[in-house]
């Protein structure tokens, strides 16, 4: 980075911010894809402009001190490598902003587009009643869910009590505590026989090779969120044995397994997996009906 800088306005910081990134071959994944979207995401968010701001506030001088604490976060994010949403606790998903920090994964699942379709055609919205997300860390899905459902009551599960801290930070900011019961749980632990219209996994699926693999970025996140065995299935596996008996007999789920879909289908050969498409992108989610998941009577055999 050059020590001096010749920027005095968000547009000029943004694009000073951009050609640092750029020279620092920064990895991109918690948000945007780009240096420039990195680069407009961090600013535009640190002097709490919204994404869509006027050229009026694009312009205006910034005083010294907002200068340098720009900067300071421009070196930050380069140096230390830390995601932008660490840097200013506060992560975007399915358009609304969530407090974030290092207890918790950074939002950035796809599943955004299916609650934003209210899980279209997959589920009649006047028919769910009850929803349940797994490993709900922020509390992002679980949250994003109540208000696409606004009838609904929904359960959110954590085995970690720091992520569900977190949830429940935003749970009070959206003001569904209410309808959002936040449960520390391994997985269907101690949700007794509660069943539900749609239940919604994003666990950890990061396979062993992977996990070493990862760029410096990911390194920031609790591994608790990301390490899954050997193959990336641990979690999914249980997942799968387990749901049929928490799901309405037209109740459906969706879980996000990433890179690890073909260890997936080579393991359920048997599985019917609907893998669904994204129109801004993303990729391994699949949907299953509780149909589907009833195997010999008896679930999803464990492999």
């Amino acid at each position: 980075m050059n020590s001096s800088i010749a920027a005095n306005t968000p547009y000029q910081f943004i694009l000073w911010a951009e050609q640092c990134f750029e020279q620092a071959n920064l990895c991109y994944g918690h948000g945007t894809d780009n240096a420039g979207d990195e680069a407009a995401y961090l600013v535009l968010r640190a002097l709490d402009l919204s994404f869509d701001c006027d050229e009026v506030q694009l312009n205006q001088t910034l005083n010294e001190e907002t200068r340098d604490y720009l900067a300071a976060l421009v070196r930050c994010r380069i140096e230390q490598r830390e995601p932008v949403a660490y840097l200013l606790g506060e992560a975007w998903f399915c358009g609304l902003p969530f407090y974030v920090d290092k207890r918790v994964l950074v939002p950035r699942s796809p599943i955004a587009e299916l609650i934003r379709e209210q899980f279209s055609p997959w589920a009649v919205a006047a028919g769910v009643s009850r929803i349940l997300d797994i490993g709900t860390g922020s509390g992002c899905i679980a949250i994003a869910s109540a208000l696409a459902f606004p009838d609904a009551r929904v359960d959110a599960v954590d085995i970690s009590a720091d992520a569900l801290a977190v949830a429940d930070e935003n749970s009070r900011r959206y003001a569904v505590s209410d309808r959002l019961r936040l449960i520390r749980s391994d997985l269907y632990e101690n949700l007794q026989e509660q069943r539900y219209d749609i239940i919604i996994a994003n666990p950890p699926y990061v396979n062993a090779e992977e996990l070493a693999a990862l760029p410096a970025e990911f390194h920031h996140e609790p591994i608790l969120g990301l390490a899954a065995g050997e193959d990336g299935l641990d979690i999914v596996r249980q997942i799968l044995k387990q749901s049929r008996d928490h799901l309405n007999q037209t109740g459906i789920l969706i879980v996000e397994v990433g890179n690890s879909q073909e260890a997936l289908l080579a393991a359920f050969p048997q599985l019917p997996f609907l893998w669904l498409e994204f129109e801004y992108g993303g990729h391994g989610v699949f949907l299953l009906t509780a149909e589907q998941l009833e195997q010999d009577g008896n679930g999803v055999g464990v492999i």
